[in-house]
């Protein structure tokens, strides 16, 4: 197996970036030994035709990893430690966690905004305050630690910020996750599931935005608008949700 460096070319961290990174890091208890990783879980996909040579120099590979070492940490802790909650009410609990409504405040306490690397487009529109930028960086920044370090570090580093997203769920003083409400509301009463239509799509790669309508049996609730495809679906679904419970 190649090692996992070999795979793309990265260009060389500079001394001067590493001390940032290494700054980044301290707060947050992350102990890198190979600074390339996390440099490159910072680099937006906007910035990589900008950089001679390195086509693939951005971060979406870490996050797909990422994306499945968090979505396994938060199932673990969640199966461990609420026995009495049944399968569906802790795919709810999961799937707001790890939200990108969830996550991209996270990202804003830990100044990831600060450490992006966005190509210049994405610099001018500020994407930098992106939730679904910041979110993927999360992500990416698992991903990356668990190439570092393995599961046993990086699952105390997702602990250290899910914990405290779960407890605000169970409090219910976190994200409400329309779509599954939705989806369990419609199923009951009709034996159907909302059918989601993505109904545009514009802008940059850097800068897109979505236009999701959903459909429940011959009623059409937006199309609303949103910067992700995911947010713009829990956005229809909100709509459709909050006119049902107006009746």
């Amino acid at each position: 197996m190649k090692d996992i460096k070999s795979l793309f070319r990265q260009p060389n961290v500079s001394s001067e970036r590493i001390q940032k990174l290494k700054k980044f890091c301290k707060p947050l208890h992350l102990n890198f030994k190979d600074f390339s990783l996390l440099d490159l879980a910072f680099h937006h996909r906007s910035c990589s035709n900008e950089v001679k040579g390195f086509r693939h120099l951005n971060n979406e590979r870490l996050e797909f990893l990422g994306d499945s070492v968090l979505g396994m940490v938060t199932a673990t802790y969640l199966y461990k430690n609420l026995p009495e909650h049944s399968e569906g009410e802790l795919s709810k609990i999961k799937s707001s966690v790890v939200s990108e409504k969830a996550l991209a405040p996270i990202a804003l306490k830990f100044g990831i905004d600060k450490m992006l690397v966005l190509g210049k487009g994405a610099e001018l529109n500020n994407e930098a305050k992106s939730p679904s930028i910041l979110a993927d960086c999360m992500e990416a920044i698992i991903g990356a630690y668990y190439l570092d370090h393995g599961y046993e570090d990086v699952e105390k580093y997702v602990l250290s910020f899910i914990r405290e997203e779960i407890q605000k769920v169970l409090h219910n003083q976190g994200i409400k996750d329309y779509k599954s409400m939705l989806q369990e509301y419609f199923q009951k009463k009709y034996q159907m599931c909302p059918v989601y239509e993505l109904v545009s799509k514009s802008g940059p790669d850097h800068d897109q935005t979505f236009s999701v309508c959903v459909h429940l049996n011959d009623t059409v609730y937006g199309p609303v608008n949103a910067k992700s495809k995911k947010q713009a679906e829990q956005n229809a679904a909100k709509l459709a949700w909050e006119t049902l419970n107006q009746k």
